[in-house]
């Protein structure tokens, strides 16, 4: 059914749409549209910076410092042995 809406056809609609809102409310109408299309541009460019920010701090040297005094995480148990006196 829509798909044989043609030219005259959305003249009509228009001319219709026209008539019953009038032209200032539509005016105003197409105003707030446009603002929210500019919101939402700006909301996308500001999640693309975020992201770029986020893969930037990603991206920094996190190795932990090296301490070269710390006991290493297996030591070499060493225990001394009493010679055995029975014979």
């Amino acid at each position: 059914m829509l798909n044989n809406i043609g030219l005259p056809g959305l003249l009509l609609i228009a001319i219709v749409v026209l008539v019953l809102f009038g032209r200032g409310k539509i005016s105003s109408l197409m105003g707030e549209v446009g603002k929210g299309i500019t919101a939402f541009k700006k909301g996308v460019d500001d999640g693309k910076k975020e992201l770029e920010d986020t893969d930037v701090a990603s991206a920094r040297d996190v190795t932990p410092p090296d301490h070269g005094d710390r006991v290493p995480n297996n030591p070499e148990v060493t225990t001394e042995t009493e010679p055995n006196d029975k014979v």
